[in-house]
């Protein structure tokens, strides 16, 4: 395949190398609306766009690659407000998009687990839940997007809560999902179950950004030859 780089920091630094190591090729770097302009030309080579870029400018993006028929993997989170309307503009545009808050197969069975845990102490009762999530300092959104999935499985499938809030709270139908920023932490997600009695702990720890590429470059070849709207469900047919 032929990719462009939407966003070239870390993760795009990790793509490259992995998509290098797999005989894909690199066509464009783009980090910036300048770069969008300077190589438009490399980008339209392009077969597809992978971007881990910042919540402010992944929209622009987006539709960039819609107006280029240019299939989109994006890996960036914070901008979901937007979904509903890509989504729109995606089938009026018969173009394609990947999205993902977590492109880790682990986290994707992570999930799984979860929302079995969750109904199976929806039986239960006598215990209270809560989220935890640590990223590095450079993370802009909070909670993560991996983490607000996670609470809405939670929150959709325990009967006592409705909603779930990023901060510590003593509101027995509310879900805390509590955020923390430190050092260069790759990303540790947990669920915590607690009674009086004992605790249950479903924790998933990404040890480095790999297994995020790898599942990037997996999209990026499912999408091939598709249009529409895909997630991590598609590509795994969970």
């Amino acid at each position: 395949m032929k990719i462009a780089l939407s966003g070239y920091g870390k993760m795009g630094r990790e793509v490259e190398k992995a998509a290098t190591a797999r005989n894909h090729a690199i066509v464009a770097r783009l980090d910036n609306a300048h770069d969008w302009e300077v190589y438009q030309q490399d980008v339209q080579k392009a077969d597809v766009v992978i971007d881990f870029s910042q919540p402010d400018v992944v929209v622009d993006v987006i539709k960039r690659c819609f107006e280029l028929q240019i299939p989109v993997v994006t890996g960036t989170t914070g901008w979901y407000g937007s979904l509903d309307e890509l989504t729109i503009l995606c089938r009026q545009k018969n173009a394609t998009l990947f999205y993902a808050p977590n492109f880790s197969m682990g986290v994707h069975v992570f999930f799984n687990m979860n929302q079995i845990l969750a109904r199976l102490m929806n039986q239960v009762g006598g215990y209270k839940v809560k989220v935890r999530e640590t990223h590095h300092i450079h993370k802009l959104d909070q909670p993560s997007g991996t983490a607000i999935r996670i609470a809405d499985d939670i929150v959709r499938n325990i009967d006592s809560l409705d909603s779930w809030v990023n901060e510590k709270t003593k509101d027995p139908d509310k879900l805390p999902v509590l955020s923390k920023r430190k050092g260069e932490v790759t990303g540790t997600h947990k669920v915590i179950y607690s009674s009086g009695a004992d605790k249950i702990e479903l924790t998933h720890k990404a040890e480095n950004r790999s297994g995020f590429a790898l599942g990037a470059l997996a999209a990026a070849v499912f999408v091939q030859n598709k249009q529409g709207v895909f997630t991590m469900s598609d590509l795994l047919n969970y």
